[in-house]
Parts: C-alpha cells; structure tokens; sequence
C-alpha cells in the first residue's frame, strides 16, 4: 500500500496517524499488508498522481512480491487509476474504493446494502475500466465489489445499466426515508439525541452504557453501518429516543455520505449530538475536525444544535492525559466518560437533560373539543407533560416543545397559549 505525502506543512505525526489508519482500513476487511510506504509527492502527475521514477518502483516491488491488489491513500480519476494498473500490473483501489469495498461487506440490513450499492454505482459510472464484478454480480451471485472480476465488456450498455440501476435504488432510498419520517412523527415530542463520531471512537459501546442495549460494539473501523434507535431515560425521568449512527473519516466519500443520508436524518433532526471522541488515540484532535467537517457538510451546525463532547475511553489514558485538550468546536458541555468503566455516565445523563432543558419551552396550551386535529400534533410533535380536567370549552395540556417544532407551535396555538417556564 501506498500513502502518499502531498502535505508539505503535514508533520511526521499526521502523516503516521494517516498511515496507521490506512493500514486499519486494509485490514478491516482482512487484506494482507505486503509492504507499506510513505512517498512523498511534490507535484500531483495527472496521469498516475505519482512521478514515474515512484511508479516504475512500484511495479518492481509488485512484481517481486507478486502483489496482487496496490492500495493508494488518496482520491485518484479513472485515468489515474486505469495507469497505475497498467503500469504496475495489479489492481488499483484508492481510498475512495477502499472504504466502499468496507462498507460493502459491513452492510447488515437491506437498507444498508442499498446504500453502499448506490454508493458503489455513483463511484463506478465515470470508472468504466477493467473489472466490473458489481454489475456482474448483481445478473449473477449478489454482493458488493471491486476486486477481480471478468474484465472491461459493453461500455455503453453497462452504463445505462448502471443509470437504469442508480434511478431505481434512489427511489428505494427515497420510500426509506419516507419511512423513518413517519417513525419520527410516531415518537411524537420526544427529543432525539444522536450519537456522532470518528469510526473507532466507542460510540456503539457509549450507546450500550447508556441504554443497556446489545448493539455489536468492537475495536473494529465502521463497526455500525445501520443506524439503532432505543429509548433512554434521564435522570429525572425525562425519556429521549438515543440514536447510534455511522462512524465517520478523514475525507469520508462524498458519494457515501448522500447515500447514507436516509440514515443520518437521525443526525439533521436531533435535538442534542453527542460527539464521542477517543481521547486515547494521538491523532483525536485531527479525528474531531473531521467529523465537525462531515456535520457541516450535512448541514448541521452547533449553533442550532446543542454538542456535547464526550471524551472517551479515559480510562486508558493517565489522570493528566487530558490537560490542554479543548474542544473541538463551541459545545454546551464537555464529559470524561469509559463505556467500559461506566465512568461519566451518568454525569453524561445529567449533561443531556441540561441541553435539553435550556433549549426547550414548556407552555400551558388550551384546546377545544372541535379542534381534535390539534391535540393529535401535540401527540405527534410535543411532549404531554400533564392534562387538565376536559371542561365545557375543552382540555388544558401542559407541554415541553423542543426548538425544532416552536415555530410551528407558536404559529398554531396563536394566542391559545402561555409560558409555564418559570
């Protein structure tokens, strides 16, 4: 494998971080490492991104070694890509084709196989060289792929396959994401909080130490793929639906993100994120960048949606480890927790409910009996906290409105309402 140096103010750290992790992503779907090396780029060639004097080593060192698939950290064209192969005489994955090739043996659900195969499918359709085995696999066995495969046939037909297919599995996403809306609508009021965080980071072993769940949860890259919603109560009894989401990376696909994006409306609707990093891991800072950088991406901004960062795994670094640590960006809380220890935990709960609370109104609302569509939005986007006796001119409700659904609220319930915070 191969991790290129384009970076020239990158430090000696990033750089091993960087190898490291590319050196994890291989071995996440059991690839043998050969030999792994940093070279360092001055200029970026169009037509193999490395010079040739690099290339002409490489097919040295594959031909030597008998290397059958060349891994390069970067983000190579289809020129790129269709050289190296000819040159080195082996199969090419870049980074890009690298995380799919994980995500496609990860994917557990029906829906995440649909989403790593429009991934897939949106990453090959300008990628018409050497081995289709997706679509091959797709008239034949099933599965998800890039390596082997029976060569280059019927350019043109193949890529109306693949547009015909992409349409098609867009629509599926689309009736996918129509679902979980209508799941969203039935939690009624109840606030979502959303687990975020670099692949790796422990966020599905934080999602059982909090809700006591049996989500797999290993020292694994992209260990969840499939988003798992449960019930958390906090400490003063207030519930919240707890989502587990996918982990993300340093220069996470752009085709994988709007693929999975069904998957992360859980993420663009909550209420509170609760950012894990591994604050064990050197490179953590970097990690928390990154994963900032995916939010913002889907639109999602601390400014609107309360972060709590949750600096995990603390019980594998020294009482001192965290002084000088700060935040990855503006949070309204900061929480040393171990899932594995249960250190922080509840800390973690009350920091939870304390978001929540300073960002939602409670409100004493009246409704009249003719008006039975609005007690079914409040079913549907509030928190019932208590109901009054039904007089002549109808029922009094007491209910928490998150900042999501208040303008909806106020426009509603206009004049029909008063504050009940104190």
């Amino acid at each position: 494998m191969v991790v290129p140096d384009v970076r020239g103010h990158a430090s000696q750290h990033m750089i091993d971080a960087r190898k490291a992790e590319f050196e994890g992503l291989a071995e996440a779907i059991g690839l043998e490492i050969v030999f792994s090396e940093i070279i360092k780029v001055r200029e970026i060639k169009p037509a193999t991104f490395i010079g040739g004097g690099h290339t002409e080593t490489l097919a040295a060192r594959v031909k030597a070694d008998k290397i059958e698939v060349l891994l390069v950290d970067a983000s190579l064209t289809a020129i790129q890509q269709r050289n190296l192969e000819t040159e080195t005489s082996a199969k090419v994955l870049d980074r890009t084709a690298l995380i799919l090739e994980i995500f496609g043996e990860r994917a557990a659900t029906r829906e995440g196989v649909l989403q790593v195969e429009l991934a897939h499918l949106n990453y090959q359709k300008g990628r018409l060289v050497r081995s289709w085995t997706h679509l091959e696999r797709q008239r034949g066995s099933g599965g998800t792929g890039f390596m082997g495969g029976p060569g280059e046939t019927q350019i043109e037909s193949d890529r109306r396959q693949i547009m015909d297919r992409i349409v098609l599995l867009e629509d599926r996403l689309e009736k996918v994401k129509k679902t979980r809306a209508q799941q969203r609508q039935q939690r009624g009021g109840t606030p979502i909080v959303a687990l975020v965080g670099y692949t790796n980071a422990g966020k599905s072993s934080l999602f059982n130490a909090l809700t006591g769940a049996g989500v797999f949860a290993k020292d694994l890259l992209f260990a969840t793929l499939d988003t798992t919603v449960r019930k958390l109560q906090l400490p003063h009894g207030r519930e919240v639906m707890l989502s587990d989401t996918v982990g993300f990376v340093a220069d996470l696909p752009t085709d994988l993100v709007a693929a999975f994006r069904a998957t992360l409306e859980e993420v663009l609707d909550a209420d509170v994120i609760l950012h894990a990093r591994d604050i064990a891991n050197p490179d953590h800072v970097a990690q928390a960048h990154d994963v900032l950088k995916v939010l913002a991406d889907l639109g999602v901004s601390p400014e609107t949606t309360p972060v709590i960062e949750v600096w995990n795994k603390i019980d594998l670094v020294g009482p001192d480890a965290t002084v000088g640590i700060v935040p990855a960006g503006k949070v309204a809380g900061v929480v040393q927790a171990s899932a594995v220890t249960g250190q922080g935990i509840d800390e973690l709960k009350l920091t939870i409910e304390k978001a929540l609370g300073e960002k939602s109104r409670t409100y004493h609302v009246h409704v009249p009996h003719t008006a039975g569509g609005d007690i079914g939005w409040l079913h549907s986007h509030a928190e019932i906290i208590s109901r009054d006796e039904p007089t002549e001119q109808g029922s009094g409700f007491i209910v928490r409105v998150e900042p999501r659904h208040k303008a909806a609220f106020l426009e509603r319930f206009n004049g029909r309402f008063e504050s009940s915070d104190a």
